[in-house]
């Protein structure tokens, strides 16, 4: 097993142990152990992480018969450097620069040391070599909200042929529906909603029709569409805008017949795959303007993602 002699064995994070809003039970602990590498594991020394709306679901105790024991360090989406590998690590090297979410599942057994920590382990396969040409930052806002749209995309079998209304095309998932389906799936028309301020952003990223959803109702829209991606749990209204045939993905719970609830699958391999398009600038990573939050501001940047008026990801760097 290759390491390095610079790992501590005890290290600083954010923690809570006991179920309730995570702005009030979210404490700093300077004195967490660092935790112990399963075979198949990495050790990342954490630069970023990115929150995410299910950190603080989590934290309500919203699916605690599945949750990992407390107490828990909260974060999903990393950024950072390898500091040691697993026996059966094969793609990954000491000092390699990494991304991911680092837990397969959301919501089966997440870790209970997750990436608001000096250090976090995670599987090989949920990983992917950092692109070149991001930052720690951008990088650490990605896997979590990227993977999710791509997989939607996937279950809506979106193609070239057909055309698809994102609603929620400013957030963190919406941001990269919009990319992936104009740029990866190659739709034929990409429209999205957001408040007015957020629709240059929108148009920029490749929106065709732009939704101003402060003054159109968009199911009143005489345009229907083959997909609707309904990031902000609107399935109903989602439902009156597809064609005869078409498909509503939503990932909010809960979701109304025949609109397709999901949650995603954590795979390093859809990272790789969406590489190219990353290093080319295709594909952009949208970090909220208000971002980084520094490490010790991690309650306040909560508090902001639970207002829904991030436009893209929130992010933590540096840690600490």
């Amino acid at each position: 097993m290759a390491s390095t002699p610079s790992i501590p064995s005890h290290m600083k994070a954010w923690t809570y142990s006991e179920y309730g809003n995570i702005e009030d039970i979210l404490k700093f602990d300077p004195n967490v152990p660092v935790p112990e590498l399963n075979d198949d594991q990495v050790l990342i020394k954490v630069v970023a992480a990115a929150l995410n709306p299910v950190d603080y679901k989590r934290a309500l105790g919203n699916f605690k018969n599945s949750d990992s024991p407390l107490p828990t360090s909260p974060g999903y989406d990393v950024a950072g450097v390898v500091m040691k590998v697993g026996s059966k690590v094969k793609k990954f090297k000491v000092g390699d620069e990494v991304y991911g979410d680092i837990n397969e599942n959301a919501l089966k057994n997440p870790k209970a040391i997750g990436s608001l920590a000096e250090y976090t382990a995670a599987e090989e396969k949920v990983l992917a070599h950092k692109p070149f040409n991001l930052s720690f930052v951008e990088a650490s806002s990605l896997p979590l909200a990227i993977i999710t749209a791509y997989q939607g995309l996937e279950r809506a079998s979106l193609s070239s042929q057909k055309s698809i209304l994102v609603l929620g095309g400013a957030g963190g998932v919406g941001t990269h529906v919009v990319q992936l389906s104009k740029h990866v799936f190659g739709a034929s028309k990409v429209a999205a909603t957001a408040s007015s301020g957020k629709l240059e952003l929108l148009r920029n990223l490749g929106a065709d029709l732009l939704i101003d959803y402060t003054k159109v109702n968009f199911e009143d829209l005489p345009e229907k569409f083959d997909v609707v991606f309904d990031a902000v749990g609107q399935n109903e209204r989602a439902l009156k805008a597809i064609k005869e045939g078409g498909k509503v993905v939503t990932i909010v719970e809960p979701e109304i017949p025949p609109a397709i609830w999901y949650l995603l699958n954590s795979e390093g391999v859809v990272l790789e795959k969406l590489k190219p398009y990353l290093e080319s600038g295709k594909i952009k990573p949208i970090v909220d303007p208000k971002s980084p939050f520094p490490f010790s501001n991690v309650v306040e940047a909560f508090a902001y993602l639970k207002t829904h008026r991030a436009t893209g990801k929130i992010v933590i760097h540096p840690i600490p």
